[in-house]
C-alpha cells in the first residue's frame, strides 16, 4: 500500500506481472474510487462545459461519454477527464484523483469569470459520494451481466446505462469505458455499496480468472496502449496536440479555454513529438531519463517506461525532436550515464485479439 494523492492504495495484490496478464487474458478489477467526480447541472451547463474543455460537448448524446482535456489559457493541460451526459442539462465529470481539488478550483475560477454568459448552472464536487470499480478484460461483460439488470451487450464503447446491481435495488451507472486497452466497464455506485459490489464481482469472476489489480498493473496496462497519464505525458506546460490528443481538441469550435494558444502552436513547426519506443539494448527506461543520439546529444526525455509483461521487452514513451519521431528511428536512453539503444515503433504497443 502507498499514499497516492492522499489515498491509501494498493500497488499490487498478487504481483504486477500476474495481475497485468490476468487482465489481458481474462479479467482484472480495479478500485478507482479515488477518482474525482463533479456534477454539472442547469440550462447553462452545456455552454459552460463546452467552453471549459477541448472536445465538443454539443456532439454528445444522452447516455454517452467523451474523453477530453481541460486547459489553461496558455494551452497547457490542467488535466484530462471523461464527461458523461445523463440528460441535456446534466453531466458527470470524472477527473484524476491527484488533481481533484485543483480541477474543481479551475472550474470555479472559470465560472466566476464567465458569469451568466451561458445561463445558469451549478457545479458541485461529489467525489465522496461515489465508489468506482473498473472491470476490464475479455470476460468483463460476462461477469458483470450476472449481477445487473440491464443488457450490457447493448452498450457500445463510450456509452453507458443506468441500472441496478447486486440485489436489484442498488443503483449503478454502467459505462463501457476504461483505460487498459481491453473491453470492460466502469461501474459507479454509492460510496457505501463499494465493498459489497467488490466482493460480489470477485466471487462471480474468480472461476473465469478475474483478479484484483493494483496501481502497478494499472500503469503498465495503460502504457502498453500509449495512453497519456497526467504528470507524465501531460502537464501544465504541455498542450494536447503535442501529447497526441488532437483528436479530442476541436479547434473548429467557436471558442474554448486555450484555443488561441493551441491554434498558434499548430500553425508553427512542432517543437517536439510524443513517441513510443522499444529497447534494443538491455535496460528499462524510466520517467526523467534523457533521450539522446548515439553521440550523446540531447534530443528529448522519457515520460513513462517499464518492462512490458505482454511484449516481454522494455518499452517507453517520451518526447523527442520531430526529426527523431518517424517509426524506425534509432534513439538512445541515457540510463545512469550509459547509452542504451532503442527504436521508435508504431503504437499502441499492444492490440487485443478479440
Amino acid at each position: 500500500m502507498i499514499d497516492f494523492g492522499g489515498w491509501e492504495l494498493p500497488v499490487q495484490y498478487t504481483g504486477l506481472m500476474d495481475e497485468h496478464l490476468a487482465c489481458r487474458s481474462a479479467c482484472g478489477m480495479f478500485d478507482v474510487s479515488h477518482m474525482g467526480e463533479f456534477v454539472l447541472k442547469g440550462p447553462g451547463a452545456e455552454g459552460f462545459l463546452n467552453f471549459a474543455i477541448t472536445n465538443d460537448i454539443s456532439k454528445l448524446s444522452n447516455n454517452q461519454a467523451m474523453y477530453s482535456v481541460l486547459c489553461h489559457s496558455t494551452g497547457g493541460a490542467v488535466d484530462d477527464l471523461v464527461v458523461y451526459r445523463f440528460e441535456k442539462d446534466h453531466f458527470l465529470i470524472v477527473v484524476n484523483a491527484a488533481n481533484t481539488e485543483k480541477d474543481f478550483e479551475h472550474f470555479k475560477v472559470l465560472e466566476a469569470k464567465v458569469g451568466n454568459r451561458f445561463g445558469d448552472f451549478e457545479l458541485t464536487n461529489e467525489s465522496s459520494k461515489y465508489t468506482q470499480i473498473a472491470l476490464q478484460g475479455r470476460f468483463a461483460e460476462k461477469i458483470l451481466q450476472t449481477l445487473c439488470d440491464v443488457s450490457l451487450a447493448d452498450i457500445k464503447t463510450y456509452w453507458f446505462k443506468k441500472g441496478h446491481v447486486l440485489d436489484g435495488r442498488t443503483e449503478a451507472v454502467l459505462a463501457r469505458t476504461g483505460y487498459t486497452g481491453e473491453d470492460g466497464f466502469e461501474i459507479y455506485v454509492d460510496w457505501n455499496e463499494g465493498p459489497r459490489l467488490w466482493r460480489a464481482l470477485l466471487e462471480t469472476g474468480a472461476p473465469l480468472g478475474l483478479k484484483p489489480c493494483g496501481l502497478g498493473a494499472r500503469d503498465t496496462l495503460r502504457l502498453e496502449m500509449k495512453y497519456p497519464l497526467y504528470g507524465h505525458e501531460l502537464d501544465d506546460h504541455t498542450h494536447p496536440l503535442e501529447a497526441g490528443l488532437g483528436w479530442v481538441t476541436k479547434l473548429a469550435k467557436e471558442d474554448f479555454v486555450g484555443k488561441e494558444a493551441i491554434s498558434l502552436a499548430k500553425s508553427q513547426p512542432p517543437r517536439r513529438a510524443l513517441v513510443g519506443f522499444k529497447m534494443v539494448s538491455k535496460g528499462i527506461p524510466r520517467q526523467g531519463y534523457g533521450l539522446v543520439t548515439e553521440n550523446g546529444e540531447s534530443i528529448g526525455i522519457v515520460t513513462s517506461g517499464t518492462h512490458s509483461p505482454s511484449l516481454k521487452t522494455a518499452i517507453g514513451v517520451g518526447y523527442v525532436r520531430p526529426t527523431f519521431a518517424p517509426v524506425g528511428s534509432k534513439i538512445f536512453v541515457d540510463i545512469r550515464g550509459q547509452r542504451a539503444e532503442a527504436e521508435v515503433v508504431q503504437t499502441p504497443f499492444y492490440r487485443r485479439d478479440y
